[in-house]
């Protein structure tokens, strides 16, 4: 955030834990999923959001998983991290960017005819920015994809010990 720019209205301390597993309890499951959570992971947020961006990277696991879906929280080094995995077929590294750009739909995405509308993962793109963080895809340890998303820690707040 530059200095000086007024945080979102609405943001506040929240362990990503915690919004994880509320929203998890809250969905119908399609594949079981599981949980590897570190409690105390604080991010600053907006939980409206951050709970739309849960559900569209979980709506996207679930649509193309096999049979699970896997869901991590972590801290590394000064970034909480989020990872949502499936053991689907995954997304091939050339599309890894493309993934994210409005109604992207991938050839493998279109056969299997379980697709969404193409902008969740838009959508997620841009509440990750809006929070100073960052979203990536890379290969899942089950085979499929895992969207990873990086988001500063929860420091102090602004204009206290800065």
């Amino acid at each position: 955030m530059k200095a000086g720019a007024k945080p979102p209205l609405g943001r506040r301390a929240a362990d990503l834990a915690e919004l994880v597993r509320t929203e998890v309890s809250c969905r119908a499951h399609r594949s079981p999923v599981l949980l590897r959570l570190i409690p105390g992971v604080a991010v600053h947020a907006v939980e409206h959001e951050i709970h739309r961006l849960l559900g569209n990277l979980l709506d996207n696991a679930q649509r193309h998983a096999r049979s699970r879906v896997l869901v991590e929280v972590r801290q590394e080094d000064a970034h909480a991290e989020l990872a949502v995995s499936d053991d689907g077929g995954g997304v091939a590294e050339a599309d890894r960017e493309r993934v994210f750009e409005p109604f992207t739909r991938l050839e493998e995405s279109r056969g299997r005819g379980r697709g969404g509308s193409g902008l969740g993962l838009t959508i997620a793109r841009e509440i990750v920015r809006a929070h100073g963080g960052t979203i990536g895809v890379e290969d899942a340890a089950e085979g499929g994809a895992r969207f990873v998303v990086r988001l500063p820690l929860a420091g102090p707040p602004p204009g206290r010990g800065e």
